[in-house]
């Protein structure tokens, strides 16, 4: 409607320069282009703008620990002082895993490779130390090896291994690769799943007494910062699991799991019958809490055994390090660096409580479109309502996008980028600003008054042709009218008010917004004029404000297509189960008295006459005859290739000469056989 204001300027100020805006929103479209071009390339700048944006979701809001599931073994520098440096005797891991089983552990995973034989074995140490007699190097080759001990006692439980990426393809001691069976539903996922060339393996004494392997490698996004976790791993082709996804199924007892992928990637693994979602990469989206040092129990007080057994019972124990010295610190969202194993930890409990983060595979989609559709608003909006209004608005905007990503984190766990449709709203502001501001403000101060009056006498008025007419001619925008012939339509809706006392009210207002939606779409698709909605009804004016020739038989097109609309729409909603009656119509032609009527305050452009009533009559007596659509004799004559029925001669309440009635066809009903 804005855009017809700016024109009916135009043609009261004749001269008006338009080119200016013609360019500021050309340009304002190529910078949108360029913007959405950018985004589709993603550079390594706009991912990381975008991740610190996510970032920002769990530091205002981190996840709640609503599960203690997971307990950490840690091997801390406290450990380290009181046990020795690492690597620790693989007899004293032994004990620990003994330790920890008898207290009730459900699985223990360790996010740590055992990539090389124990050198603390007594073998070797009959082999490394000088000095020995020969009996006491006897003696000690006769001992079994470490590895031997820590394989019993992983054998005796439930163990996972952990297994690190490489950057090429090693075996552990020529063995072929331990797989745990993974199923393919739906395309390939390898060419989606991050990929490792090779892994830096257990040895095999080991990997053969383990009841799981997974790998434990994170891919860190181009800042460093740990978000995502692999699922599941493409390894020169064979699908490994994560260190997390192994441990739920060992602790599960399932003997095998299950990727689900479609064309837009990866989109699930199932796990024990639970699916959990993951992005396109086949990866989990790490929703933090922060770090809690609760769930930490040093690693010297499990192996000596002083561990109440209940922190271990019924839970899954990972085993891993916090010691600056043993590398495996990771940055996270949070700012706080936690260990790998805490950053495993965590995404076990979200699999757990089933609280885990989701970016959509629509969300690249979702966040283009609200970034075209923020900056056509700019485009749009900047040179109509100028600088100051449109920033507020597009800060209104800005409030709402961002309103809606924090909804969607919060009630949802669903991350979506809302740096991108703010960076483009603004990118096209500051462009159509710079190149509209001066010259539409000061056109905005010479044409003052006259917007405001164009824009109060406009918000009168409903129809699109009456609009383009009072436009052309702004001078009839006056009190007053003029004796002119129209065609009246009238429609009611029967029955609507027993069926607005049943139903919801949501449903009626819905129901009704459609109803009457269509039923005006219909009267402007005929040039007609909409006079007034009351309640159901809608009255329907031809031939004002335009001069119509033919605006009877337009009056009686539109009320065939409003019947058709009609009975269709009545007969989906009663299959929904809304009793909804049908509609009744009534046309009349004949003279009037039409213009504007009113006051300062506010105009009512309508008509008065007899004609009007006739009409309303027609509409009313469909309910005694029958019909549903009922045309007077007056519209009929003015309709020369009239199709139709007469239905007889009526005489109106308030009337002493009867009035002929018809009833208009369409070609196929006409020739029917009922007709004939």
């Amino acid at each position: 409607m804005r855009t017809l204001f700016q024109k009916a300027i135009a043609h009261i100020r004749p001269g008006k320069p338009v080119g200016g805006v013609r360019f500021a929103r050309a340009l304002g479209l190529a910078c949108l282009a360029a913007v959405l071009l950018v985004r589709v390339w993603d550079p390594a700048p706009m991912q990381i703008l975008r991740l610190k944006a996510l970032d920002f979701y769990q530091l205002l809001k981190p996840r709640q620990v609503t599960t203690n599931a997971v307990t950490i073994v840690d091997v801390d520098e406290e450990s380290l002082a009181e046990i020795g440096q690492w690597p620790w005797p693989r007899t004293v891991i032994a004990d620990m895993i003994e330790k920890v089983t008898q207290a009730g552990a459900i699985v223990i995973g360790f996010d740590i490779v055992f990539a090389e034989a124990d050198r603390m074995s007594p073998a070797e140490i009959a082999r490394s130390v000088r000095g020995l007699d020969d009996r006491t190097s006897a003696a000690l080759r006769r001992l079994p090896s470490n590895d031997k001990v820590l394989a019993a006692a992983i054998r005796k439980s439930r163990v996972v291994l952990a297994q690190a990426g490489f950057e090429r393809r090693i075996s552990s001691q020529g063995a072929p690769l331990k797989k745990t069976p993974v199923a393919e539903v739906g395309d390939d996922p390898r060419r989606y799943l991050v990929g490792l060339p090779g892994l830096v393996r257990n040895i095999m004494r080991l990997e053969k007494a383990a009841m799981g392997l997974g790998v434990m490698t994170m891919e860190p996004d181009p800042d460093g910062i740990v978000r995502r976790v692999p699922a599941v791993i493409n390894v020169g082709g064979d699908l490994i699991p994560s260190f997390a996804v192994e441990i739920l199924r060992v602790a599960a007892g399932q003997s095998a799991l299950a990727i689900k992928t479609d064309r837009a990637g990866v989109h699930s693994i199932v796990v024990a019958g639970v699916r959990i979602p993951t992005d396109n990469r086949g990866r989990f989206w790490v929703h933090y809490a922060p770090h809690d040092p609760a769930r930490f129990i040093s690693a010297k007080d499990a192996i000596a055994g002083v561990v109440p057994p209940a922190r271990f019972a019924k839970k899954i124990v990972l085993v891993g390090t916090s010691a600056a010295g043993l590398l495996d610190i990771k940055s996270t969202p949070l700012g706080v660096p936690m260990p790998g194993v805490e950053v495993q930890a965590q995404l076990l409990e979200n699999i757990l409580s089933k609280n885990y983060l989701i970016r959509p595979n629509n969300a690249i989609g979702a966040e283009l479109v609200a970034g075209a559709g923020l900056g056509l608003l700019m485009i749009v909006l900047v040179p109509m309502l100028g600088a100051i209004r449109s920033l507020l608005l597009g800060a209104a905007m800005a409030a709402t996008v961002m309103g809606a990503g924090w909804y969607l984190y919060v009630e949802k766990l669903l991350l979506y980028d809302v740096t991108f449709p703010l960076a483009a709203g603004v990118v096209v502001y500051g462009v159509t600003t710079y190149m509209n501001y001066i010259r539409e403000e000061a056109a905005k101060r010479q044409a003052e008054r006259q917007q405001r009056w164009i824009r109060n006498a406009f918000s009168s008025y409903v129809s699109p042709n009456l609009v383009r007419h009072l436009i052309e001619n702004p001078g009839q925008l006056r009190l007053g009218g003029e004796r002119r012939e129209c065609t009246f339509l009238f429609t009611d809706l029967t029955d609507f008010t027993s069926l607005v006392e049943k139903s919801d009210p949501e449903v009626i207002v819905s129901l009704l917004n459609e109803y009457l939606d269509g039923m005006v779409r219909i009267a402007f698709q005929h040039d007609g004029t909409l006079d007034k909605i009351v309640g159901d009804a809608v009255t329907i004016i031809f031939s004002a404000p335009v001069i119509q020739p033919d605006h009877a038989a337009r009056g009686v097109a539109c009320a065939l297509a409003m019947d058709s609309f009609a009975q269709a729409f009545a007969e989906a909603r009663r299959k929904e189960g809304i009793p909804l009656g049908k509609t009744r119509i009534g046309v009349n032609s004949g003279p009037v008295i039409i213009g504007n009527f009113g006051g300062d305050t506010v105009f009512d452009y309508t008509a008065h006459g007899d004609a009007i009533n006739t009409a309303a009559r027609m509409e009313s007596v469909n309910k005694h005859l029958g019909t549903r659509v009922c045309i007077s004799g007056f519209t009929v004559a003015g309709c020369p290739d009239f199709i139709g029925r007469p239905v007889g001669t009526l005489v109106l309440k308030g009337k002493t000469k009867g009035i002929e009635a018809f009833e208009p066809l369409t070609e196929a009903e006409a020739g029917s056989s009922a007709v004939a």
